[in-house]
């Protein structure tokens, strides 16, 4: 059955089990079951992220929050 996977930067830890039950919500709407749903998430250090030659921790450094920035110093 349906294996969803999110690739995403890190994520808070709070925000996790939410979107894992959000997305399968959307598919036990369309009748598949929840047993049958998987959900993966892939989270990539912003350091080693990057679009359009740059960093995303240098690209958006001004727009990510303390808790993101704050995992890509340890």
């Amino acid at each position: 059955m349906p294996i969803v996977n999110i690739e995403t930067w890190p994520l808070e830890k709070e925000r996790k089990p939410v979107i894992i039950k959000k997305i399968t919500e959307v598919f036990t709407e369309m009748g598949i079951p929840a047993q049958a749903v998987t959900v993966v998430i892939h989270e990539t250090e912003l350091d080693n992220w990057g679009s359009a030659g740059e960093q995303h921790s240098v690209k958006f450094k001004a727009r990510i929050p303390p808790v993101y920035s704050e995992r890509s110093e340890c």
